[in-house]
């Protein structure tokens, strides 16, 4: 079974500086369809994308594995 992320603590910061998906997918240079993608485990981060969205998000480096790495918990 893959490994699927939590990427809900992204998303609130997202919601937080950009007010949308869309705003920050533009920003970010990607189309709504990729990031959405991308925040529902369909598709992988590149490693140049996290670091830039950190950058955009104003997320330390030390601090991207929480926004980036934190394991899905399976809801029973």
């Amino acid at each position: 079974m893959p490994v699927k992320f939590d990427y809900s603590k992204s998303r609130g910061r997202i919601k937080e500086l950009y007010k949308t998906e869309t705003e920050f997918a533009k920003e970010l240079g990607l189309s709504t369809v990729s990031l959405s993608g991308r925040l529902n485990n369909k598709l992988n981060f590149e490693q140049s994308e996290m670091l830039k969205i950190g950058d955009l998000l104003n997320i330390d480096k030390e601090d991207l594995h929480i926004y980036f790495f934190t394991r899905q918990v399976k809801k029973i």
